[in-house]
């Protein structure tokens, strides 16, 4: 009968096993060494830091717009680490304008303000707006996403820490 010869038969499915697992070690071991060789273990230690940002958008008298950010809490942050761009951001005459660099600057930690308005943005001949004449030196934020974004010291790595999108973007 053939139950009693496959109980009394010594051939066993452990050679398959042993060679399955000794493939995977290799395997496992030669993801961790590639790893360590070409570097990437430095990328998974660098993580963007946590925080939290504010935002209060205004119009002041002179009819330009005021937009401040306020670091919430969370992790203290280098000025130098941290970059706002802006999408959709329009001079009054309308032309596309830039987010100046420094708006922050020092450490950074809960309660610090940075401010953007026409002081602090720049048009495609690289002058700040505030420095037009006074009928184009308003800044428009109404159709703009501002962004918050923490960039690594190495510049390999970044981060969106905040948004903030204009009333009518």
């Amino acid at each position: 009968m053939e139950l009693e010869r496959l109980l009394r038969e010594d051939d066993a499915v452990s050679p398959v096993i042993a060679v399955i697992l000794m493939v995977a070690i290799t395997v496992i071991l030669a993801a961790v060494i590639a790893t360590f060789v070409l570097g990437l273990s430095e990328n998974l230690n660098s993580t963007a830091p946590q925080a939290t940002f504010s935002f209060e958008y205004e119009q002041n008298e002179g009819g330009t717009d005021v937009l401040t950010t306020t670091h919430q809490g969370g992790d203290t942050i280098e000025g130098q680490n941290l970059n706002i761009t802006a999408d959709g951001a329009i001079s009054k005459v309308p032309r596309e304008v830039y987010v100046g660099t420094d708006v922050f600057t020092g450490e950074i930690t809960a309660g610090t303000r940075a401010t953007v308005d026409n002081t602090t943005f720049k048009d495609d001949s690289n002058d700040f707006i505030s420095k037009r004449k006074r009928l184009d030196a308003k800044l428009d934020l109404s159709g703009a996403t501002i962004r918050v974004i923490y960039i690594d010291d190495a510049g390999s790595s970044s981060a969106t820490l905040g948004t903030w999108e204009g009333p009518d973007a």
